[in-house]
């Protein structure tokens, strides 16, 4: 049972916060997908495979790698809205205590309090 609950006022905030940060998100996303598209696109277009292109390989991997990782956060922020609307949000998962508001501020999909988390290793 959830006892301690943040106030609108306070759960407005870390809305306005966590859309900040998904818009954001957004934008890095389209960019990393704008340059994974880019850089398919050059090396295709030369026509010929070269046994170096091993750098072009891991550029790609690199980008393919950050555009999931920018998606998972996305992801997570969506989530943290969800919280909100449904009354969970800033709410320990483990001890059922409030989150630090500082904590939720840098890490608004936070669903740990720093204490919790430092508990698990």
């Amino acid at each position: 049972m959830i006892i301690n609950k943040y106030s609108k006022k306070e759960l407005k905030e870390f809305r306005e916060i966590i859309l900040d940060k998904i818009s954001k998100a957004k934008e890095e996303l389209n960019m990393l997908e704008a340059s994974l598209t880019e850089n398919k696109t050059s090396s295709s277009e030369s026509g010929v495979i070269k046994v170096d292109d091993s750098a072009e390989v891991a550029e790609r991997e690199t980008l393919s790698e950050l555009a999931t990782r920018q998606a998972r956060f996305m992801n997570n922020l969506e989530a943290a809205l969800q919280r909100i609307e449904n009354g969970t949000y800033g709410v320990c998962r483990m001890t059922g205590k409030l989150i630090n508001k500082e904590r939720l501020r840098l890490v608004p999909h936070a669903t740990l309090s720093v204490e919790a988390k430092n508990s698990r290793g």
